[in-house]
């Protein structure tokens, strides 16, 4: 029964930390694209910036989620990390005319998501402790 419990809390935090981490990074997405409009900046800038939203979110999203956990911090952010990574992809390429292109990129994406989910788990763990 107590393994049930933790399959259960495992999917619901991945589930609520990646819905957080999205909404983080349309809203942050959002700002940033307004400042576009305002300041010139050069597309290797744009690049590092999306990235440093994405990992903010990633955080963002996966210490909500694991405010109550004590265990299975990498775990549960390597999940968040991914999924959250596969959630973005696809609301982004819907909002860009359905262009799903899988490419390296999305392999670059879901590595960096998983790398920074498994750390973002292990802080949102130690910072409870």
């Amino acid at each position: 029964m107590e393994m049930i419990e933790k399959q259960q809390g495992f999917w619901k935090s991945t589930i609520k930390g990646s819905l957080y981490a999205l909404s983080f990074s349309l809203i942050l997405v959002l700002i940033f694209a307004f400042m576009l409009r305002f300041f010139a900046i050069s597309d290797g800038l744009i690049t590092i910036i999306i990235e440093i939203i994405k990992g903010a979110s990633i955080l963002g999203g996966t210490i909500i989620a694991m405010k109550k956990c004590k265990e299975m911090g990498f775990l549960t952010g390597l999940a968040i990390g991914i999924t959250f990574t596969a959630l973005s992809f696809t609301l982004f390429s819907i909002l860009d005319s359905f262009t799903f292109e899988f490419s390296r990129t999305l392999l670059n994406d879901l590595l960096f998501g998983s790398l920074i989910g498994g750390i973002s788990g292990i802080i949102a763990v130690n910072l409870r402790n």
